[in-house]
Formats: C-alpha cells, structure tokens, sequence
C-alpha cells in the first residue's frame, strides 16, 4: 500500500518527463531487447512486441527506482511494486547492467536527478514478512551466521516445496543433455557427487549444510553409507528427519541442527561434501574451515566442496547489494584460486576442479519458470514482496552465470595418507559410467 505525497507535477507531464528520461538515459543502449509501459498504457520505446516489459505503476515510478542510485533501491522499488517485470524476468538484466553502470558510475544518473526529484514521490507503508536483514554480533560469529541462515531458509518449506524438485535440493543440479526435467537432474547430480567421493557400503559420509536431506538419504539408499547431515535450519532439519523415517533410514542416516565449527570427530569420516553452503563461511574463515574439514577425515579420505565463486577481475560493488540485504546476508563469493590455496594451505591434495557453471543457470531458470507458475500458490505461504525477492535473485543469478559473472566449481579434495598415497584410482573413468 501507499500513500501519495504532494505532487510535484501533474501527470500528464510526469509521463512526459518520464518518456524524456527513458530517451536520455537509455538512447543508444541497444543490447536490450526491453520494453517499457507507463502507468496509463504509454509504450516505450515503441509497441513493438519484447521479450520482457518493465511496467512503471504509478507517474513516480522512475523516481522511486533510479534516485537512490544504488542496486538495493531499484531491487526495492521492484519488491514494493513501483514496477512489475512482465515476461522473461533473466532479459531484464541486461538493462539492469546498463543502468548499474549508470547508477554506480553516477554521471548520467547526477545529471538527470534533478529532473528524477520532480517526479512524484511516494511513501511506501511496507507491510511485509520480509525487510531488509538486521544481523547482530561479529560477523561469521557463529550465532551471527545462524541469523544469516535462519533469515534465508527459514521462510517455509511449503514455499520452498512449491518450486524445487520432488527431494527439495536446493543447489546446481546435473544435466546431461539439458532437456531433462528438474528432478531427473538432481537425481543426476546427487549421484555424480556420490561417483565423486566413490562412496562404499560402510563408509560414514557428512554433509556439511545438507539442506532438507537429498543428498544424505540418496547416499544411504543407493551407495549403503551412514550418512550425518548439519544444517543451522530447523525447520530444515525437522522435514529431513520426517523424510529420513519415512524412507525407514533411521538406523543410518540423521539430520543435526549444528555449526561446522561445533563438530567434534576428529578422523570419524571417510568422504566430507558440503553443496551450496560454502558461500556463508566468509574470506576470512576459510582457513578455519578447511582445517577442521582436514581434521574430521580420516587419512585418505575426500572432500567434495560444492560452491559459487565470482571472477577475480570481476569490478567489486561499492555498498550494500540486493542479496545482502534481502538474500544472503553476510554472504561472501571468492575467486576459485583463493578456494584452492585455502585448501592446500592445510594440506588438502587437490584432485579435480569442475565447472558446472551452465549447469546453475539451467537450473535456476526451472526454478524460475516453477516459481512463476504457482505464484498464486506461493502467496498462501510468503506475501508478494517475499516472492518478488526471490524471482528477482534467482533470475539475476541465471543472468550471472550466463554471463561468466558468476561460476560453479566442484573441487575434489584429498587428505593424504601419511606415505602420501591418495587411494583414489589412476583415471576418472568410474565417475562415468
């Protein structure tokens, strides 16, 4: 809802203000194959048909998204509906990338504020579940990192339920042929992880934020390993152990709610995986991380760790991003090259490195197209703002991974024996068979 402050200009001449805007500030930009639609119906920059159509609700609409001149003010004026994006929301984002140079850079965007504050201003009376994250403590402390993640996970898994596959894994799925649906591709890769780590009867596995529980109960199923899964959500934790019992897995597989940094079993593990949980640890606690992954494998044991990473000649953003505000907070990407020389650092042997970069955008566009077919479902759950945060993020990261911004690396570790054996075989033939 809002509420419409003191207009600054009549209507009609906010569209025509706003049409003189749209030609400043996108004219000659024409990599984007975006279309725009003004409050009373108005096309720009014609009424030929677009793949995507950004729809300005109300004569403030520009204003409300390019004044703030940050990534989290045009992400918020999308959530708090000073525009809808009708059609395929992963186009938007190549106009996204030319007005971050703009309101990054901030010439164009200073030049034109003056005319952007003539705009009629709105106040929002936000009423949502879903604000900005307010974290408390030290950073990557570890109540602060329960915050972080209890903020993200814990919206409901109902919402979650409605968009990912029939096992709920949350994370780069596997295709071989990118034709297949999404839970014959995560099947895929759950097994790939598990031809990976070549898992035997016997062995004790651990799953380092496992999530609702995939990985660990196909692991028990298929491969006969007694397989721990950690996660710091609760509601996480009581679905996967509901699931567990339900597959009559109960002698050998469990979910825990606990902290990587909480784990007490030095040399207990034979394979350490840890899928799309490595970006909550942070720069700084990589080395920690890493050593205590070295300390709970026994010698000869392998460590698959699964995470995003971003490029090191990526430009860093100045400020708060959008997913560290409502999606990630506290999150951190690092450079593949600074993921390895933390792991050899303890002593880690690095085996195989993988991208699966196409494979994530794949996989969030199902998610996306799923999402957006059970919108109206979604809202039983969430309310629209929380919808909206996440068709945003998830198709921005499609966008990203399309785009190389962005990257998925499986890095395969070894702790070697003591005589420096790494007990893996000579080729990777078996992983597939």
């Amino acid at each position: 809802m809002f509420r419409e402050k003191t207009k600054t200009l009549e209507k009609e001449d906010a569209r025509q203000l706003t049409l003189r805007l749209l030609d400043e500030l996108f004219s000659g930009d024409s990599m984007f194959k975006v279309g725009v639609r003004l409050w009373d119906g108005t096309l720009w920059p014609d009424d030929s048909p677009r793949t995507v159509t950004l729809v300005l609700k109300h004569p403030g609409a520009l204003r409300a998204m390019l004044l703030p001149g940050t990534e989290v003010g045009l992400g918020e004026a999308y959530l708090f509906d000073d525009f809808d994006i009708e059609g395929d929301i992963e186009a938007a984002f190549e106009l996204a990338d030319v007005l971050a140079e703009k309101t990054l850079g901030g010439r164009e965007i200073l030049r034109a504020a003056s005319e952007l504050i003539r705009l009629p201003a709105r106040d929002r009376l936000q009423q949502t579940q879903r604000g900005a994250a307010r974290l408390s403590g030290k950073r990557h402390s570890i109540e602060r990192d329960r915050q972080a993640v209890t903020y993200h996970y814990d919206v409901s898994n109902d919402f979650y339920a409605l968009w990912l596959d029939q096992r709920m894994v949350y994370s780069c799925a596997y295709f071989q042929t990118g034709a297949e649906d999404i839970d014959t591709a995560q099947e895929q890769k759950l097994d790939y992880i598990c031809r990976k780590l070549r898992l035997k009867a016997g062995q004790k596995m651990l799953d380092i934020g496992c999530g609702w529980g995939g990985l660990v109960i196909y692991a028990a199923q298929h491969y006969g390993v007694i397989a721990k899964g950690i996660t710091l959500s609760k509601p996480q934790a009581e679905l996967a152990n509901q699931r567990i019992a339900a597959a009559g897995l109960g002698e050998v597989c469990k979910v825990e709610v606990q902290d990587y940094r909480e784990l007490q079993e030095p040399q207990a593990y034979d394979a350490l995986v840890s899928v799309g949980m490595f970006e909550h640890v942070g720069t700084e606690l990589l080395p920690l991380y890493f050593k205590l992954a070295w300390d709970l494998l026994k010698p000869g044991g392998v460590f698959l760790n699964h995470g995003i990473a971003n490029r090191a000649t990526n430009k860093k953003i100045q400020g708060p991003t959008f997913s560290n505000s409502y999606v990630f907070p506290d999150g951190e990407l690092v450079p593949i090259n600074v993921t390895l020389k933390a792991a050899e650092n303890v002593g880690f042997e690095v085996r195989d490195v993988e991208s699966l970069r196409e494979h994530y955008a794949l996989t969030l566009r199902h998610w996306v197209r799923r999402l957006e077919a059970h919108h109206e479902d979604a809202l039983k759950y969430v309310d629209e703002p929380t919808y909206r945060v996440w068709r945003l993020f998830m198709s921005g990261s499609a966008y990203g991974f399309t785009s190389g911004r962005l990257n998925l690396y499986q890095t395969l570790l070894v702790k070697p024996t003591l005589q420096g054996e790494s007990k893996l075989p000579l080729t990777r033939q078996d992983w597939y068979r």
